[in-house]
């Protein structure tokens, strides 16, 4: 007769148990990965960024052709189709270590060490080069919605802001400042060791840290990132900060520089600078 009571007893004692082992299982986070589709010949020559053009359905990269802060004038801009074809490794030349690119009405944005270099895409030649006062190693771009374009200057620690024309610091102390998007009212930032928000009011709100530096970032939607560090990482980063490890070839030394991302297929686009290509990845 005792019998019943007991086990009833000890099964409400373990209900508090059952429903946090049901709550932790639910929060944690589902493993990404991703899927190699292709890659290019190994013929291009440093490929630092790489930017989707949907409307015309291709591929810019960025060539930085040499060392990778030289003021050569060797460097330029490669098109590529999302086969993996390169349809023109000459696109664009005369340019010096082009890194981060970005395109607003038909113009493409390219940084390029203390200068943002526009480009005509219908006409395939540079239109005009917007000086940077002040800046020493220009790397990423980013271009709002009101077509404000921001470019992170990897040696001054700080962020730019071009409007009209001109250039002005719009954010400082940020060590070794690399991979930089607008989404909305905010600015997401990549330093060297953490990743940050800052709304219009320019507050630093800390969402992620890579311990081997930071590189691309590109947004995969509700919150989440993809993120890389140059040595050969690259990262699925959730909005509460923690990270899945997607790919990692730093020992075949091949880098994971400035990403691309098809935000429709999935599709993760990876520059490997010295491996003189670009890989696909489905994202999965």
């Amino acid at each position: 007769m005792l019998l019943i009571p007991v086990i009833h007893k000890l099964a409400i004692m373990k209900l508090p148990f059952i429903w946090a082992l049901l709550f932790c299982t639910a929060c944690t986070h589902a493993q990404h990965s991703i899927e190699k589709v292709w890659q290019t010949d190994t013929t291009l020559a440093v490929p630092e960024s790489v930017l989707p053009d949907n409307q015309q359905d291709v591929l810019y990269v960025s060539l930085v052709n040499g060392n990778p802060w030289d003021a050569d004038g060797k460097g330029g801009v490669a098109i590529v189709n999302k086969e993996g074809k390169i349809i023109n490794d000459h696109l664009i030349t005369g340019l010096n270590a082009p890194k981060g690119l970005g395109k607003w009405n038909n113009k493409l944005y390219v940084a390029d060490i203390t200068e943002v270099v526009v480009i005509d895409i219908a006409a395939k030649k540079i239109e005009s080069r917007i000086a940077v006062p002040g800046a020493q190693n220009l790397n990423d771009i980013s271009i709002d919605s009101k077509g404000i374009v921001y470019v992170s200057d990897s040696k001054g620690n700080q962020i730019y802001r071009i409007q009209n024309g001109k250039a002005e610091v719009y954010i400082s102390n940020l060590p070794s400042v690399n991979g930089v998007k607008a989404i909305g009212n905010d600015l997401y930032m990549v330093t060297a060791k953490d990743i940050y928000k800052a709304g219009p009011d320019k507050k630093l709100v800390k969402i992620g840290e890579l311990e081997h530096g930071g590189d691309g970032i590109e947004p995969v939607g509700n919150g989440d990132f993809i993120v890389t560090s140059w040595s050969g990482y690259m990262y699925y980063l959730y909005k509460d900060g923690k990270k899945d490890l997607l790919l990692d070839t730093h020992e075949q030394h091949k880098n994971t520089a400035d990403i691309g991302y098809d935000a429709a297929k999935r599709i993760i686009y990876v520059p490997t600078f010295f491996g003189k290509s670009v890989v696909a990845y489905q994202l999965n």
